[in-house]
């Protein structure tokens, strides 16, 4: 069985997806005229404007349960990972890839707010089972995406996150996995039965303190290693075009890495995204897709190049070469991943990094945890819309709470591999839509240039555009 679920996650996470999320990018930056360098400035100055209301979270908020879900261990270990296989030059890929993912995540998350409606409980949801049933009208293809993106958030993922917080606090401090498993359940319990505000307020106070600490540190270790940022950054970029002779063997594998694991981290495509943007409070769609389009760049211009910067700076890390055999050995039988991180740490400030790179570990899994409850709500929402059962909810929160605690103490070696087909399968439904959908949120985007050149606060009017099916933006 393990075997079969592996070879279905090669098949879904071939390299002709990663390369379709590069394609996508791209097209939609030419198609937005590249709005992710013309508006980084209104990007910015959007993020921190508007106001959270009875039905749905601020800007802010919204950027922050996105980050959340982002920002992970991905951003540790699968950096980690793309040096050793893909050599330093696997960074620039990472970079690039954010770039030309900005734009997508811009155009899913716009979809997402002009399509977004309000549940049971007066709350705003919406992501890809909205606008594709509503925009293409096709139903069954929603609801393979909805039940998808539940099995996988609700379910499969969250307990390998847990572990990942067992067993960096076991390793770190010496605590009991099933000790750990209680505390999460408790703080996590406490969360997602407080409804959408309640994890709304928690990402906005946590994300924020986790990423500036992380990316703080990692500017210390930087700066205690500053005769060696010119050559970092001339490894990285000579590596990148197969120009450093020593990490020639690995140019392919450098592009591969870089671009595979930079999808995986900002997940700009893949749909995960656009349920937290259909949550703000905003006058216009295009507004929420600048500040989401510019929560890549913090994904991965800022969280990930704080692990490479720290690792390269300090010369902690690997490179193997295909066959094996190894081009840069600094780590001898280190395994790539968070070990790389504490190594960089320790070596710079001896006892800190084992417990710095434990905690951040656990803020950074747990604040996933919590965005995959979030996404796996809305589309148990999404799913429970005609039968209006506010049981399911419950039973999704419970369903939760059992998985963290199994995946804490105990986790099955087939789960991640389950997860990574589910959100596998999120990005192949997610990228299909909004290449079909496109054009409702270009036609936002012109229209939002066009009222701020007109010196306004825009405003969305979706039947004077042409757009149909928007019935929250026609109230």
């Amino acid at each position: 069985m393990d075997g079969l679920i592996s070879t279905i996650n090669s098949y879904v996470w071939s390299p002709a997806l990663v390369y379709l999320c590069l394609g996508v990018g791209l097209y939609f930056s030419i198609r937005t005229r590249f709005m992710q360098v013309r508006s980084v400035g209104e990007m910015i100055r959007l993020m921190f404007q508007g106001k959270s209301s009875d039905a749905g979270v601020s800007s802010f908020q919204a950027l922050a349960i996105a980050l959340s879900g982002r920002v992970g261990t991905g951003n540790i270990a699968g950096v980690a990972t793309a040096i050793t296989f893909g050599g330093p030059g696997a960074v620039f890929w990472m970079w690039m890839v954010a770039f030309l993912g900005a734009s997508t995540a811009y155009v899913e998350s716009t979809l997402a707010q002009i399509y977004k409606e309000k549940d049971d409980n007066g709350q705003y949801r919406g992501g890809p089972a909205y606008y594709i049933e509503k925009a293409m009208g096709q139903r069954w293809y929603a609801w393979i995406f909805a039940v998808a993106t539940v099995i996988a958030m609700g379910v499969l993922l969250p307990g390998v996150q847990a572990n990942s917080i067992a067993s960096g606090l076991n390793t770190a401090w010496g605590i009991a996995p099933a000790v750990t498993a209680a505390l999460i359940v408790i703080t996590l319990g406490f969360i997602i039965f407080g409804g959408v505000k309640r994890i709304a307020h928690f990402a906005e106070f946590v994300v924020p303190f986790m990423a500036v600490a992380y990316v703080l540190v990692a500017l210390v270790i930087v700066l205690l290693n500053v005769e060696r940022v010119p050559e970092m950054f001339r490894l990285i970029f000579a590596s990148a075009f197969g120009l450093e002779a020593g990490f020639g063997a690995v140019l392919g594998l450098a592009v591969q890495w870089g671009v595979k694991r930079g999808i995986y981290s900002n997940e700009a495509g893949q749909g995960s995204g656009p349920h937290a943007a259909a949550a703000a409070e905003v006058s216009h769609p295009a507004k929420q897709g600048y500040v989401q389009a510019f929560s890549v760049y913090i994904d991965t211009w800022l969280v990930c190049s704080a692990t490479a910067f720290m690792l390269l700076a300090t010369g902690m890390y690997n490179v193997q070469h295909p066959d094996g055999s190894m081009l840069v050995n600094a780590l001898p039988g280190v395994e790539a991943g968070p070990g790389y991180t504490q190594a960089a740490v320790e070596s710079v400030m001896p006892g800190f990094g084992s417990i710095f790179v434990a905690l951040a570990l656990a803020l950074f899994a747990f604040t996933t945890i919590v965005a995959y409850y979030y996404i796996a709500e809305t589309n148990l929402t999404y799913l429970n819309r005609k039968v209006h059962r506010p049981s399911l909810v419950f039973a999704l929160r419970l369903l939760m709470l059992c998985a963290v605690t199994y995946g804490a103490v105990r986790t099955a070696s087939a789960a991640w591999d389950l997860g990574d087909i589910g959100v596998g399968v999120m990005a192949w439904l997610n990228i299909i839509a909004i290449l079909i959908l496109q054009k409702p949120a270009l036609v936002a985007l012109r229209d939002y240039e066009r009222q701020k050149k007109a010196g306004l606060d825009p405003t969305f009017d979706p039947e004077k555009l042409g757009i149909r099916n928007a019935d929250y933006w026609k109230k």
